[in-house]
């Protein structure tokens, strides 16, 4: 497919729009597909290689959002097909298992297809330009309720590989001292 530069080409490529003021707007051609999810894997993912070779790993994951319903907070579950391609598709077949927590970074694809009583079908995939595995190998099957603490009981633990100082977070005694006006030398200034 050629681009087409000249004038008559922009502008269908662009369409006018009027601005509340009167000036008119441009708006690009393009659209935005972009999706960003993160969740849990509601079974173990299925690869399958091509006659080319390719490889493609079926993922479903499960994500949550939290409404209230009659004032208490319910989790609602949406349920995602994801498709990832090639080597990450291999890599997410040999380390991800059901339960386990991932963020996918991809976009949504529609198809359609008539099935064999010949009615047509139609589904919105997500393909995954990237999986993000959260959480540690060992963390497999978490379920999907929450207690109030970050992590519990999802399959992810918050950690980081870099040590953290946490002297700062010490409980400072309360009014343990005979003077608890601050000495000058405490003083930044």
């Amino acid at each position: 497919m050629n681009a087409d530069t000249s004038d008559a080409g922009r502008r269908l490529a662009l369409q006018d729009y009027e601005s509340p003021k009167g000036v008119p707007a441009l708006m690009a051609a393009t659209n935005i597909n972009r999706v960003v999810l993160t969740g849990n894997l509601t079974r173990d993912p299925e690869l399958r290689s091509l006659p080319s070779g390719m490889s493609v790993c079926s993922l479903r994951i499960a994500s949550n959002s939290r409404r209230k319903e009659n004032g208490e907070w319910v989790d609602k579950p949406n349920y995602f097909s994801v498709t990832v391609w090639g080597a990450q598709g291999e890599n997410a077949s040999r380390f991800l298992s059901k339960g386990r927590p991932v963020a996918i970074d991809g976009r949504l694809e529609w198809r359609e297809w008539t099935d064999k009583e010949g009615n047509k079908r139609e589904s919105i995939e997500v393909v995954a330009d990237s999986v993000q595995f959260l959480g540690g190998r060992e963390e497999g099957a978490g379920g999907g309720s929450y207690s109030g603490q970050a992590g519990a009981g999802n399959g992810f633990t918050p950690h980081s590989d870099v040590p953290a100082d946490v002297s700062d977070f010490q409980s400072a005694p309360v009014g343990g001292g005979r003077n608890s006006a601050p000495a000058d030398d405490d003083i930044p200034f």
